[in-house]
Parts: C-alpha cells; sequence; structure tokens
C-alpha cells in the first residue's frame, strides 16, 4: 500500500485554488492513500467568525464533491482539512473521501488557542473507517498532545492515523507523531503545512516537517521545514496488527485496564 501526504502553502480564503492544487496533486500521487494538512481548503489565521463563514462547507459541498471525485477517479483516498458548517455550528474538520464515492468526517476534539474563539469542539468521538479493507483514524493537529486520541483509535483496530495538522509549535508533534506510533504499534501520517501567515497584526510561522512513522516509532520519510510536494512511501498495513515487543510482551494484551481509574474529582 503507498502512502503519502502533501505539504504546501495553502492560500487563505481561496479554496478555489486551494482546492484545485490538491486534487491536482492526487492526480498525480499514484498512492493508495494521500493526507492533506488541517484546514487547507482554506488558510488558518481567521481574524472573525465572518471569515470562517464565508469559506467554510456543509457536507456534501464543493470541496467534498471535488475531492469525491478524484477518490473515484484515481481510486486513492484523500483526506482533507476545512472549515466545516453543519446548521449555525463551525468545527475544524476533516473529510475523507474514498474511491467509493463516499466522504466521512471527523471533527477536532482538542481545539488550540484561538480557534475555541471560531469552532466548536468534535462531538463525534474518534470513529474508524476502511479505506480497501485497511482501518483508519483521523485527528487534527493539537489532538497529537492527548495520548487518549491514539489509544482510543488504535483499541478499534486502526492500523493508520492521519494526522492533517498545521503545527507552530516546534518540534512537538514530530516527536508525539513517532511516541504514538510506538506505544499503540500502528503507522502514522503526519500532514503539516509549511510558510507562513501575517493577517491583521497577527502572525503565525508553519513548521512543515511533514512525516511518516512505522509501528516502530521509526520516521520513513519526512520533508523540510519549507520543503512542498509529495512525500510518500509503501507499507504492509498488517504490520500494523502485531503488537508484540518481545515474545511474551504485547503492548495490547499486557494493558491492565483495572488498574486505569482516573479519579475525576480534584485532589485537594
Amino acid at each position: 500500500m503507498k502512502i503519502g501526504f502533501y505539504q504546501f502553502v495553502p492560500e487563505f480564503g481561496n479554496t478555489q485554488k486551494n482546492i484545485a492544487t490538491m486534487v491536482d496533486a492526487v492526480r498525480n500521487a499514484d498512492a493508495d492513500l494521500v493526507v492533506f494538512p488541517e484546514l487547507a481548503t482554506s488558510g488558518y489565521l481567521f481574524l472573525k467568525q465572518d471569515e470562517v463563514a464565508a469559506v467554510a462547507e456543509s457536507v456534501p459541498g464543493p470541496a467534498s464533491r471535488a475531492f469525491s471525485a478524484v477518490a473515484v477517479e484515481t481510486d486513492t483516498a484523500v483526506v482533507v482539512g476545512f472549515p466545516e458548517k453543519c446548521g449555525d455550528v463551525y468545527y475544524n474538520s476533516a473529510m475523507l473521501a474514498t474511491p467509493d464515492g463516499r466522504v466521512q468526517v471527523y471533527r477536532k476534539n482538542h481545539l488550540y488557542n484561538e480557534e475555541k474563539l471560531f469552532f466548536q469542539p468534535g462531538d463525534l468521538g474518534f470513529p474508524v473507517f476502511e479505506v480497501k479493507g485497511i482501518k483508519i483514524g483521523l485527528l487534527i493537529c493539537f489532538d497529537h498532545m492527548f495520548p487518549e486520541s491514539a489509544r482510543c483509535l488504535a483499541l478499534q483496530g486502526v492500523q493508520i492515523v492521519c494526522h492533517a495538522a498545521n503545527l507552530v509549535l516546534p518540534e512537538y508533534a514530530q516527536i508525539t507523531s513517532r511516541s504514538r506510533a510506538l506505544e499503540n504499534k500502528i503507522f502514522w501520517i503526519l500532514a503539516n503545512r509549511c510558510g507562513s501567515e501575517s493577517r491583521g497584526g497577527k502572525f503565525l510561522s508553519y513548521s512543515g516537517r511533514g512525516q511518516i512513522v512505522d509501528p516502530n516509532g521509526q520516521v520513513m520519510v519526512s520533508a523540510g521545514p519549507d520543503d512542498t510536494g509529495f512525500f510518500s512511501v509503501d507499507i504492509d498495513p498488517e504490520t500494523a496488527n502485531k503488537k508484540r515487543l518481545a515474545p511474551l510482551c504485547d503492548v495490547f494484551e499486557d494493558r491492565r485496564p483495572e488498574l486505569y481509574n482516573l479519579l475525576t474529582e480534584k485532589r485537594m
């Protein structure tokens, strides 16, 4: 199975151009699964709610129809971050378009900083999707800081985590993606953007350095901080079903859930 990510610089507010760029990237990828960054259709640095409303889409919508069409055309599963409109509510979401024509959605559960001013936290939990018989899960950016996110997916049999991101904190996700992959024995695709955004006196610089990590926590392929383009690797997803670290050590069978009860009340 060939999996990869596309690192680029989305143009803020120019959804048509961003979607066209990504559709072309899928056509040229010759892959089974391609992951794009967080909010890749719109750009990230919003200043007011009206800007979110101007670029947000429901599913189905123009973006989902475009990615569904190219997924069917190329026999490629596509993950894309986008601002989602659901009634009067907005979510920082990622869509999965599959070669059978379906489009499914994950909504970011852990909002980062000023995202809380524009989006509601996800309400779909951690769903598991299937692509060509392989179980995959979606996470978005700050979700990576919460080990429960990856563990929830892994305990449901996920073999590949698709992590769409707009990272501004240095090194963190490059480290945690390796840790999460190792502790759950899964593949991890970190699809980050690069470049910067400067709007209304605010400035964000994105760290790039997307990477694909194997179930042993080893980086299989990575991009530089300013690289743009498609990065891919061939994998055997069945490797992620093997949870042993040693003949008598299995990271799932050796769990002790009866000991993991956490107090919900603050200790005085």
